[in-house]
């Protein structure tokens, strides 16, 4: 039972750092559209590119998805909601299943 509470301590830590990065990535967007920062400095590029890597994969299939909305992105925000049902809804009751 030990190992399966430290698995789900775990999903939840990796779960909760990818919604971080979501966020992150909106923001530095923001940060780059509005030109405050400057991708030719090779840590913002390199952070930037990283962020862009691995939130892509999830947030194309979501902008697929919805409507446009003439410039909003509204991706990351059903990418959050989607994995905090993913979290606290799903993974919660597996584990409540589990334990009992």
């Amino acid at each position: 039972m030990q190992i399966i509470t430290t698995l789900f301590n775990l999903l939840d830590i990796v779960v909760n750092l990818y919604m971080w990065c979501f966020i992150i990535s909106a923001i530095l967007s923001w940060l780059i559209a509005f030109n405050v920062i400057n991708t030719s400095n090779r840590l913002i590029y390199t952070v930037g590119d990283f962020l862009y890597r691995i939130t892509e994969p999830v947030l194309q299939p979501i902008r697929n998805m919805l409507p446009n909305f003439g410039g909003i992105d509204f991706s990351p925000l059903i990418a959050i909601l989607l994995l905090l049902f993913i979290k606290d809804g799903i993974l919660r009751q597996i584990y409540i299943w589990m334990a009992s």
